[in-house]
């Protein structure tokens, strides 16, 4: 198989600002291209803005919380159907620059169910700007539930690209045994573990998803400062006395299918982090253990996944 030239975009978003977001991707998108990166990943609901608010400010889940109730409407607002104006702008890019991009995004729909809820959703587009798999979340992480809906099925699957077959998964998603399987066994050389921050819990889920699945893992966090939090809400008072403190810090980092890492953990700042993958690798490592083949036993266990969309 090619080697390939991946990176992870380790920056904040304009936080529930969907346009000035997307010419910040821009700029990410165009400095990729300068140091010629064919895979480009983005971490958790990056456009425009993972919700850390939830966990750290004051009567979020109050019944009647007017404040609570702008901040979610900001959120819908800066949400993107799929497909969408918004939606072509990042297809356009990844055209433009012939790169394949995946994104986290805050989705909404318009076709006349769920017109309220929120998804919290990957995209993968390949370098001739086409949607190859549009995943949501399986299920909201604990405060998350107060904003998003559960997602389904549809997306558990790797792509084909023009340097092999990419997946993904959305944070506490690498703790749910069944996703993993059904991941493995679509045949994944390179998974995208998206996160707010990789900290050191999703560190060991990213590594042992790459030890257990005989793939490369990028592992894509984000930076986002308790100043960047909507304006609506109290903050408590151990982010009042610093606002620039960052709530959310980064820790991308890439692991290769043995499970160490290839690029270190990066935090507390913003930066394109870049490597050349050699993507034999993962057949080298299938020798010892291969989940979705002589360590699965098909004739013990039995799976099956249901791919509808609702």
């Amino acid at each position: 198989m090619k080697s390939v030239n991946v990176a992870i975009g380790q920056y904040g978003s304009i936080h529930l600002d969907l346009e000035l977001s997307l010419l910040k991707l821009e700029k990410i998108v165009n400095e990729a291209a300068d140091r010629k990166v064919d895979f480009l990943a983005m971490g958790e609901t990056w456009l425009s803005g993972y919700p850390a608010w939830l966990d750290h400010c004051p009567d979020i889940g109050r019944w009647d919380y007017e404040p609570m109730k702008k901040v979610y409407l900001r959120l819908y607002e800066s949400s993107i159907t799929i497909p969408g104006k918004e939606f072509n702008v990042i297809a356009s890019l990844a055209k433009k620059y012939s790169m394949t991009i995946a994104i986290g995004v805050n989705e909404k729909v318009n076709d006349g169910m769920g017109n309220g809820t929120i998804y919290n959703s990957s995209l993968l587009i390949n370098d001739s700007g086409e949607l190859l798999n549009h995943h949501r979340k399986l299920m909201p992480t604990f405060t998350e539930k107060l904003l998003y809906g559960q997602g389904d099925a549809v997306g558990l699957i790797s792509s084909n690209t023009p340097f092999g077959r990419v997946g993904g998964s959305i944070c506490w998603e690498h703790w749910m045994p069944l996703c993993r399987q059904a991941l493995h066994d679509s045949g994944e050389h390179i998974h995208v573990s998206l996160w707010p921050t990789v900290n050191e819990m999703h560190q060991v889920a990213s590594r042992s998803y790459a030890f257990e699945g005989r793939c490369f893992v990028l592992a894509a966090g984000q930076i986002l400062s308790a100043k960047d939090f909507p304006n609506e809400l109290v903050l408590p008072d151990y982010l009042v006395k610093d606002p620039s403190q960052l709530v959310l810090r980064g820790g991308s980092c890439v692991i290769g299918p043995d499970g160490n890492f290839l690029v270190q953990p990066v935090f507390d700042k913003e930066q394109l982090i870049t490597i050349e993958l050699d993507l034999d690798s993962v057949y080298k490592e299938r020798m010892t253990l291969d989940t979705s083949g002589h360590y699965q036993r098909r004739d013990i266990f039995d799976f099956e996944i249901n791919r509808k969309r609702y």
